[in-house]
């Protein structure tokens, strides 16, 4: 067996947070799972959906511990494991917290895949958990019949400073970070139709660590905050709404998307998982008339590494997206706003009018 002319992608029925199971699935398993109570220290277990578990140790400190794994969404194994690195601490991130370590999470189909691809894929994971200051500290590995990699990330935070999905107040204002598409990218390439220079968009958009989170979380004027992976921006924004008690409105003319993703939604590069994110939630979602499948499917579409969703107030959210812009992230818009009503999601407009730059 030639092992160089695998493509990783072809060794996985999914890829990326495409594989997540489907959030209907996902609450029938958890339905009758016991509830963490009884812990008082325990101040965000599985109530809301939220991003990761936080356990306060005292009055000033809190850890934070999340996980994430998937199967390949590139065939670079080095750009594969940049890519589950930094989605799995970006749940650290997004609760408003610092990581401090990471144990890795590696399943090998062995007879398929020879040492040095593996390596590659580790020492990816590994050069984004420099790039975040924190280090591999160990973790465990398997024999699987489709590779596998991620991370357990270790986080530390201030109680007061925890950042939860169910934050939002009547009246925030609504900002996303990064651009929709990645699972519709993830399709092209399955195809092998990405368009020239999407490619480097994509991976410059997954590796992008979502460390602001932890900066926003200092700032009384951001009230929730959640990242946007699996589930598409709808997916995420509706637990936000349920946990919240609130209903978020996103105007689908501000959302920011990759340069390519409309274009390649109309031509049908989407993914099975946007199809099931839609069966999931779609009783609780409303969209514009008239929306075309394809716009519909750019909502759904699951992000892998996305960016965060955050609620504040709205009178701080101009100068806080000029901050986020500011501090490397130049997709980020604000798209919508949080008002009393039934929990849920509406989506206003049908255009998609802001998208990003090619390459």
């Amino acid at each position: 067996m030639d092992a160089t002319t695998i493509r990783l992608t072809e060794l996985a029925h999914g890829g990326g947070c495409g594989c997540k199971l489907a959030p209907s699935v996902l609450q029938s398993l958890l339905a009758d799972q016991p509830m963490a109570a009884g812990f008082s220290q325990l101040l965000v277990g599985t109530e809301t959906a939220d991003d990761a578990a936080v356990w306060q140790v005292d009055e000033k400190l809190a850890v934070i511990a999340t996980t994430d794994f998937f199967m390949p969404m590139v065939d670079n194994p080095r750009d594969f494991g940049r890519i589950a690195a930094t989605n799995a601490i970006s749940d650290i991130y997004a609760m408003g917290g610092k990581p401090i370590m990471a144990l890795a999470i590696l399943g090998i189909p062995v007879n398929k895949l020879d040492p040095a691809t593996v390596r590659e894929i580790l020492q990816g994971g590994a050069s984004v958990c420099a790039e975040a200051g924190i280090p591999v500290a160990g973790g465990h590995s398997i024999d699987s019949p489709e590779p596998i990699y991620g991370l357990a990330v270790i986080g530390l935070g201030h109680p007061d400073r925890i950042r939860r999905n169910s934050g939002a107040r009547p009246g925030d204002a609504l900002i996303l970070t990064k651009g929709i598409g990645i699972g519709i990218y993830s399709a092209a390439i399955k195809k092998g139709a990405l368009p020239d220079g999407a490619y480097e968009e994509m991976i410059a958009s997954t590796t992008l660590l979502n460390r602001v989170g932890a900066a926003l979380a200092e700032d009384p004027a951001v009230h929730g905050i959640t990242d946007v992976t699996g589930f598409g921006l709808l997916g995420h924004a509706l637990e936000m709404a349920r946990g919240s008690g609130l209903r978020l409105t996103i105007g689908m003319e501000a959302v920011p998307f990759l340069a390519h993703a409309a274009s390649l939604a109309g031509q049908g590069f989407v993914t099975g998982a946007s199809h099931r994110n839609w069966d999931s939630y779609s009783a609780s979602v409303t969209l514009p008339p008239g929306l075309p499948d394809a716009g519909r499917m750019l909502l759904t579409d699951p992000q892998t590494s996305g960016g965060l969703l955050i609620a504040c107030d709205p009178e701080a959210a101009d100068d806080l997206v000029e901050r986020i812009v500011a501090a490397g992230y130049p997709l980020a818009r604000r798209i919508g706003t949080a008002t009393a009503g039934e929990p849920g999601v509406t989506v206003t407009g049908g255009g998609v009018a802001r998208s990003g730059q090619k390459g």
